[in-house]
C-alpha cells in the first residue's frame, strides 16, 4: 500500500511541474521584442569568406603539402576567430570562490 501512494504522489507532483515548464517554453515570439544583430566586423567577414572559399576548392589534385597548408590556415582562422570575441570566463570554481569570499567579508 506504501508503495502505491508513493507512486501516486510521485505521478501528481510530475503532472503538476509539467504544465508550467511547458508553458513557459511555448513563450509567442513575436511578443518580444527584437533585438538588432551585432555587426560582424570586416576581418571577420573577410575570414569567414576565406573559410567558404576553402571549403569550396576541389582539394583533389593539390598535393599533399597544399591541403597541408590549407589545414593550418584552416586552423588559424579558426583559432582566431574563436579568439577574437575578447569575453572573459570564469570557472564554476571560481564563481563559488568569489561568492563564498563576498559572503566572509561582507
Amino acid at each position: 500500500m506504501k508503495k502505491v501512494t508513493l507512486y501516486l504522489l510521485i505521478l501528481v507532483m510530475s503532472m503538476s511541474f509539467i504544465p508550467q515548464t511547458v508553458l513557459g517554453a511555448s513563450v509567442n515570439a513575436t511578443s518580444m521584442p527584437i533585438s538588432d544583430p551585432k555587426e560582424v566586423p570586416a576581418e571577420v567577414k573577410v575570414q569567414l569568406e576565406r573559410l567558404k572559399e576553402i571549403k569550396a576548392m576541389d582539394k583533389s589534385q593539390m598535393t599533399s603539402s597544399e591541403k597541408k597548408a590549407l589545414r593550418k590556415e584552416v586552423k588559424t582562422i579558426r583559432a582566431s576567430l574563436r579568439d577574437g570575441n575578447g569575453g572573459i570566463y570564469l570557472s564554476i570554481g571560481a564563481i563559488i570562490i568569489i561568492v563564498l569570499l563576498l559572503i566572509l567579508l561582507l
